[in-house]
């Protein structure tokens, strides 16, 4: 990589704010400008269909020293802000419950996910837009209190893929986005050309706003009334570039959301009209050091879910390989 990505941002900052307003009527025509249903056989697993054992072979050859980075935050039993629903984590045999040789120490983990604090994959059965998951399917019909039936985690499987870092601090030299900046495809466009990388077709693409650093030095807040994200306008690249994945320090959505009404719109264009899995609230700390000592931001990332029949998504730690 050439020269310091953060001297000369080749567009303006990433937003002021959540961005320009976006009706209801202009986010329709968006969403089936976008939409992939009826493409492949396999529909529950939407844009994974993209990933080929050829994929997964070019992926591979970028691996140059090995370096694992695992990306999932600390499983967070602390509520705050931005932690409603803490995680639970307590021992149920501290070596007194089973005869006593060998002792054995056995703990309890559960979790509510879909939230702001846990690293999870969202499945394609999380989001409904006007009634309809991916691929058209009424989602009344495909969920209940057994779970889904169409769009289920376990649907998904492993996924191995090259995954490219959009580090946005870093090519508008910040030290993080501020809660509620948006950032439009101009700024993803000019991240790639900043970074030297080029989001391909079957693609993970993970975006980093610094959140996780922000949080770390003041402290947290409500993510979900104020966050840094993409504009729904993003989104149309995205699509003609094909990826298979996107994720993030946040969960991909400005907040507050720039489309009346709607409070994740980026959710149902990715989920529900594109097909495409969402990875949320990643840490990339440690990630944007890595590559920016390396000047490389394209790596091998492997995502395995829990195999949940009927699940919506899967707490995971994505890791990537450089």
């Amino acid at each position: 990589m050439t020269g310091n990505p953060g001297d000369s941002p080749a567009s303006p900052p990433a937003g002021t704010g959540k961005g320009s307003a976006v009706s209801r009527q202009e986010f329709d025509a968006l969403f089936a400008a976008v939409r992939t249903w009826g493409r492949w056989a396999a529909a529950d697993r939407g844009a994974w269909n993209r990933v080929t054992p050829e994929h997964v072979r070019r992926a591979t050859a970028l691996v140059r020293s090995g370096t694992l980075v695992p990306m999932a935050r600390p499983w967070d039993t602390a509520p705050g802000p931005d932690n409603s629903k803490p995680a639970l984590h307590y021992m149920s045999d501290l070596g007194d419950v089973e005869p006593p040789e060998p002792a054995t120490h056995k703990d309890f983990i559960a979790v509510d996910y879909h939230g702001k604090a846990v690293s999870h994959l969202d499945a394609l059965s999380h989001v409904a837009y006007r009634g309809r998951l991916y691929d058209g399917r009424a989602a009344q019909e495909c969920i209940d209190a057994g779970g889904a039936r169409f769009g289920a985690v376990s649907a998904l499987g492993p996924l191995v893929t090259k995954g490219v870092l959009l580090d946005l601090p870093l090519v508008l030299g910040v030290g993080w986005l501020e809660p509620g900046q948006a950032v439009h495809a101009a700024d993803l466009l000019a991240a790639e050309r900043a970074l030297e990388v080029t989001i391909g077709e079957g693609d993970a693409v993970l975006l980093r706003s610094g959140a996780v650093r922000r949080r770390q030095e003041l402290g947290a807040w409500d993510t979900g009334a104020a966050s840094a994200g993409l504009h729904v306008d993003a989104m149309p690249l995205l699509a003609e570039r094909g990826i298979a994945l996107l994720g993030g320090d946040g969960d991909s959505d400005v907040r507050p959301s720039p489309v009346d009404g709607l409070h994740s719109p980026v959710h149902a264009l990715a989920v529900a009209a594109m097909g495409v899995p969402l990875l949320d609230n990643l840490d990339l700390e440690v990630l944007s050091a890595a590559s920016a000592e390396t000047g490389r931001y394209e790596f091998l990332l492997l995502v395995a879910p829990l195999n949940i029949p009927g699940g919506t998504g899967s707490p995971v730690t994505p890791v990537a390989v450089l």
